[in-house]
This record gives structure tokens, sequence and C-alpha cells, in this order.
């Protein structure tokens, strides 16, 4: 019986032993597996609150309730057979033409019913991505269904470019009539592409009137409204150093600031200045000459910095609120108030 039951004593501490290791070895795939079914589920989380907080914005139709929609939105007009890229358009050769604009020439003008197709397209998509969107529950939407909408829009966006890049053109051509000594053409011509993306999202097709009519009115709104502002910025500063001169002249006998005055505006700015980031700081100093040197433009100061002249305007328009609300804080506006 003895040796009969030193072999079960033997089987079970082995099995055991053979329990215990692979108890030992099942946490540690659990454990991965957990991370990585987390790691999947934050993921799809985030890519709900993106969805369902991103706006959809589009001209609304009847013709998307209609049964034959999404042909009419599909199916491609007769001269869209044409590329839209053509390496045998004959570009402008006069002096001074920059490579941007000599490239505006090798994509065609759109014609009326291809350009209505685009239109068309473009708002049906967004049409189908928010109604899809709106069947979907915020808590429980499913990876599939999000890339489905994700991928309407996206589509929508390709089709908005198209149309963007036909009309750069018209941009240029308007721009040129708007320069003066505040506003630069490049810069101009900036402004203008961004008004026309505005255009395109906001044009009513389903009026069945051309584009461009639509985006002429729009362009040239906002480079009245840009005119307007450097008018009022030339009245507001003198950039001639001899009306300075004479205004000084006239005006000698009268102290507006005390240099106790003048020298604690110079301290307040500077601490203005240091509540800056870094790259605002240097952005407005360059801007407004503040380190002795001539205001620098926003083309110069991209190269400088290595990013494009748009990026530095809107670091340049963040950094100007932040001087406002700190100069609120300050009560800078009463002061000086009551010093004049």
């Amino acid at each position: 019986m003895i040796a009969i039951a030193r072999p079960r004593k033997a089987s079970t501490r082995n099995s055991r032993s053979t329990a215990k290791a692979s108890a030992g070895k099942l946490p540690v795939m659990s454990r991965r597996e957990a991370v990585a079914r987390a790691a999947r589920l934050a993921e799809l989380r985030a890519r709900r609150e993106r969805l369902f907080h991103r706006p959809i914005d589009f001209i609304a139709c009847s013709q998307f309730r209609r049964a034959d929609a999404e042909r009419l939105a599909t199916d491609l007009p007769a001269a869209a057979a044409v590329p839209l890229e053509r390496s045998d358009a004959a570009a402008p050769t006069a002096a001074g033409t920059t490579p941007y604009i000599a490239s505006l020439y090798q994509t065609r003008l759109l014609a009326k019913e291809e350009e209505q197709f685009y239109f068309r397209r473009m708002n049906w998509l967004k049409f189908r991505a928010a109604a899809i969107r709106g069947r979907l529950d915020r808590s429980r939407a499913s990876l599939r269904q999000i890339e489905q909408v994700e991928g309407l829009l996206a589509e929508a966006e390709t089709v908005k470019a198209i149309l963007i890049t036909a009309n750069l053109r018209l941009v240029v051509s308007i721009a040129k009539k708007f320069v003066d000594a505040t506003w630069a053409f490049e810069e101009l011509v900036s402004e203008g592409n961004l008004a026309l993306m505005r255009a395109v999202e906001k044009f009513n097709f389903a009026l069945g009137n051309r584009f461009s009519t639509y985006a002429t009115y729009a362009i040239q709104r906002h480079f009245y409204r840009l005119s307007h502002r450097g008018r009022q910025l030339r009245k507001r500063f003198v950039a001639d150093d001899e009306a300075l001169k004479d205004r000084a002249a006239v005006e000698s006998g009268h102290e507006y600031c005390s240099s106790e005055q003048i020298a604690m505006l110079k301290d307040l700015f500077a601490g203005f200045l240091a509540e800056l980031e870094p790259r605002e700081r240097k952005i407005v100093v360059a801007r407004f000459g503040f380190d002795g040197k001539p205001p620098r433009t926003f083309r110069e100061l991209g190269s400088q910095m290595g990013v494009c002249k748009e990026r530095i305007r809107q670091i340049q328009g963040r950094a100007m609120d932040r001087l406002r609300e700190l100069a609120a804080e300050a009560k800078l506006e009463q002061a000086v108030g009551d010093w004049l």
C-alpha cells in the first residue's frame, strides 16, 4: 500500500506544479490583451467624440430626396472626361510672374454642367454623412459606422479641393485691382483664397447660377473690408517722418505724457510681452519694429521661422488678443485717459 500511495503523491505534486506554472503564464497574456483592448476602446471613444462634435454644413437641395439622388450625384457629365490638369496650357509669360501664378494655368476652368455636378456631389456627400450620423448612437457607434461617415466627408473634401483649385485664377485677377500701400499683392491673394474657400461652402448651386458670379462678389466684398481697414490704420498711424516732425514742432508746447509716465508705459508693455509665448513675442516685436529694425512682413517671418505666412498671421492674431486682455486687466486705457 505504501508503494502504491507514493506514485499518487508524486502525480499530485506534478499536477500542482503544472497548474502553478500555467497559472503564472495566463495572467501575463490576459493583461496584455486587456491593455490592448482598453487602448482600442479608448481610440474608438475618441473617434466617436470627434465625429459627433464635427460640424457638417451643406446646402440643402430637394434633389437629395429623390429616388435617383445618388445617380445624379455620381454620374459624371461629358465635360468631366477632359483632365483637369493640362500640361499644354499656356501660362502667362509677363515679367514678375511668380511660379504660383504660372501653376494656376495648368488647371482648366470648369464647364457649367461640370461645376453644377461637383457642387451637387460635394453637398450630397455631406448630406449623406449627416443623415447616417443622425441615426447613430453616440455611445455605441461601431468603428465601421464611423469610418463610413468619415469616408463620405473625406470624399466631400476632395471634391471641394477640385472646385477651389479650378477657381484660384479668379482670386488673382481680382486681387490685382486692390493692391495698395497697405496690402501687398501676395497678402491679398492669400486673403482672397480664404474668401474663395468660404464661398465654395456657401454657394447655392440649386439656383442654377455660375459660381464665378457669386465668388467674385464674395471676394470683392472681403477686399473692400480689407481696404477700409487699411485706410483706418493709415489715418491712425503717420508713416512719414517729416509729418511727425512738423506735428512735433507745432505741438511742442504741449506735453501729453511726462517722462515718468512714458517710462512706466515701457515697463508695463515689457511685462505684457513677457507674458507671451517666445514665438508670439518674437513675431510681435518683429512685425511692429520694437527691436529698432524695419517692420518685417508675414512672408519674411515665415521664411525665417520655417512656416507659411498664414501661420505667422494666426500667431500674431493670437498674441494681439492676449495683449488686449492684459491691457484690459491692467486698466491701461483708463490710466492713459486720466493722464490726458
